[in-house]
């Protein structure tokens, strides 16, 4: 696939890394040649030098050419008319922009056949605050993905001293909750992936994926070593575009505490929202923190602008009594850091972003897509099409499917019902596959599993 990137921001960057990583033919396309120089020397891809929305640029380009337009400049404005241009000077079929400002969001008619020609708006605030979300609903969980439009999860959760399975067979997880069915896709023991069979042994510190239907998480979280106390209590440091966003979605549910460096922000903030509690100060000063009650917080979330200070006050917070500490970081290394401290969860709008994207450059009819593990793993929701004369998949059980090494079939959605990738489940046609890879270069493989089979049609006889 030819794919054109405008933008060699940290998001533009991340996905030239992953997208050419991948044997795409991968352009990318900024006005900092310094970025560009260091981008082309360390991955296979083309450069262009010079402003993304203006028609000579695209054209040297090769927006004529592209398969995919992705728009993550800085500037929402540059992405809007990027995608304007390319569609009516070139005819690029597909346009993906990031528009972060909440003035565009609100006039949806803006985008589409009337507006601007852009086929899939990405945000990473609504993104990030969907995700965040989903962690507070499940508290102690590393990461929750949603599939089938909400109806089963994958959960990462790390095992704790304690935990009823831990120092047991995943085998006896049948025993332990006779009444739920999950499925352990992956496990990481030391950074190292374990392919998990009924004779693997839980340890204390491994990451466990596994994949269950929404309302059995609890359940089986608390197996693994921890699901914490329902949350009553949030406090937010920083009060930008994300914090804000949180703020708004938290507020009517929980009792909802935000601190905010700069003194205009914060009193627009206390303006703005209705039952949220702003206060001004650093969140990295343990004092304002302290005074605040941070020991009675259930999740304490850093998501300012600065990394350094989001990391350092959620080791404050946690330090300070804060049950659950979560950090917005992007950079890879950073995250790395923070996932051997204090701090519960880092967040990863960069991430988050990338996995968006990825559901439009898989082959085959893949819905949904999860960028896991800094890139490295993948969870991907395909649906199956075809017969099981046209399909490698359909018609057969799952226990007689060649997958790639290192891939597992979590799970089945057909419909409404939800069958987890037991080797007897037989795949139909319009079924919706959750699969879990541990390997990301195995992505090729599995996109051909779901691809139809060619057959060539038998010569006539000659009369």
């Amino acid at each position: 696939m030819k794919i054109l990137i405008l933008g060699a921001g940290q998001v533009g960057a991340t996905v030239a890394e992953n997208l050419a990583g991948e044997s795409h033919d991968v352009t990318l396309v900024d006005h900092n040649p310094d970025a560009l120089a260091e981008l082309e020397e360390r991955l296979d891809l083309r450069t262009v030098e010079g402003k993304a929305s203006h028609p000579d640029v695209l054209q040297r380009a090769g927006a004529r050419e592209a398969d995919l337009l992705v728009a993550v400049t800085s500037e929402d404005e540059t992405n809007m008319v990027a995608c304007q241009v390319a569609a009516s000077l070139f005819h690029t079929p597909k346009k993906i922009a990031r528009i972060r400002s909440p003035a565009f969001q609100r006039h949806p008619e803006l985008f589409g056949p009337s507006g601007f020609p852009i086929d899939v708006l990405i945000n990473p605030e609504v993104l990030v605050t969907e995700y965040v979300m989903r962690l507070i609903q499940f508290p102690g969980a590393l990461q929750v993905l949603d599939f089938a439009k909400g109806k089963i999860q994958l959960v990462a959760i790390r095992t704790f001293t304690g935990g009823p399975l831990v120092g047991h067979r995943l085998a006896e997880l049948r025993d332990h909750l006779p009444e739920t069915d999950i499925r352990v896709a992956a496990i990481f023991r030391e950074g190292k992936s374990i392919v998990p069979t009924g004779e693997t042994v839980i340890e204390v510190g491994d990451e466990v994926f596994f994949i269950s239907p929404t309302q059995d998480i609890p359940a089986a979280m608390a197996e693994f070593g921890r699901f914490g106390q329902r949350v009553k209590r949030v406090m937010l440091a920083g009060g930008g575009n994300i914090g804000l966003r949180l703020a708004n979605a938290l507020e009517n549910h929980y009792s909802v505490k935000m601190i905010e460096r700069s003194p205009e922000r914060a009193k627009l903030l206390s303006e703005t929202l209705k039952k949220t509690l702003v206060f001004c100060g650093s969140a990295t000063e343990g004092e304002i923190s302290a005074a605040e009650g941070i020991d009675q917080t259930d999740v304490f979330c850093a998501v300012t602008n600065d990394e350094e200070a989001n990391i350092l006050s959620a080791i404050l917070a946690k330090r300070q009594g804060a049950k659950l500490a979560m950090a917005l970081i992007n950079r890879a290394s950073y995250v790395d850091l923070v996932q051997s401290s204090s701090i519960d969860v880092a967040i990863s709008p960069k991430l988050a972003t990338i996995s968006r994207l990825l559901a439009y450059v898989r082959h085959g009819d893949v819905v949904t897509v999860h960028s896991l593990r800094h890139g490295a793993a993948e969870a991907i929701e395909a649906v199956a099409h075809g017969d099981k004369r046209t399909s490698r998949v359909i018609g057969r059980e799952i226990g007689e499917i060649t997958l790639p090494e290192g891939t597992i079939i979590g799970a089945v959605v057909r419909n409404d019902e939800i069958f987890m990738g037991h080797h007897n489940v037989v795949i139909e046609n319009g079924d919706h596959v959750i699969l879990f890879l541990v390997d990301k270069s195995r992505i090729p493989e599995v996109e051909r599993l779901f691809e139809p089979v060619l057959r060539r049609n038998p010569l006539r006889r000659a009369v």
